[in-house]
């Protein structure tokens, strides 16, 4: 996920709306995103929500409220933001934001989807595990 794939463009403009929750990322190419902190948080590229491979994901709830505290540039690629819950280790390429905005809908579907699956829903507190070692491992998955 570092660095750019060649043919997306470049943000030309970035927002954080407190209010609303919502971060503004506006394109070379025109386009023109709020996406809703909650989205960002629960498709946080991070480890500790995409595991370190296929079907290791961790669902997350509980987020419709997250706030983001700081949002730091990381290089000429990505910015990286501090929310509120704690969670402060994804980083976020242009790329990625620019999927996250263009295809908000199908991303809602699925995560309506995986609530389904786990009979829950989006409001639940987020369900620990204590995993051995855990406290040591960084992410919250064995190594």
């Amino acid at each position: 996920m570092a660095g750019l794939q060649k043919n997306t463009p470049l943000p030309t403009d970035l927002t954080v709306h407190q209010g609303s929750k919502q971060l503004e990322i506006a394109y070379s190419d025109g386009q023109r995103f709020l996406i809703p902190f909650e989205l960002m948080r629960i498709f946080s590229p991070s480890a500790e929500v995409q595991g370190h491979g296929p079907g290791q994901e961790v669902l997350q709830t509980g987020k419709r409220q997250v706030g983001i505290l700081s949002l730091d540039q990381v290089g000429n690629y990505a910015v990286q933001p501090r929310f509120d819950d704690g969670h402060d280790s994804g980083i976020f390429t242009w790329d990625y934001l620019y999927q996250l905005g263009s295809e908000q809908s199908a991303l809602w579907a699925q995560y309506e989807s995986r609530l389904s699956a786990a009979k829950t829903d989006r409001d639940a507190p987020m369900k620990t595990k204590l995993v051995k070692g855990a406290a040591d491992a960084g992410c919250g998955h064995e190594h």
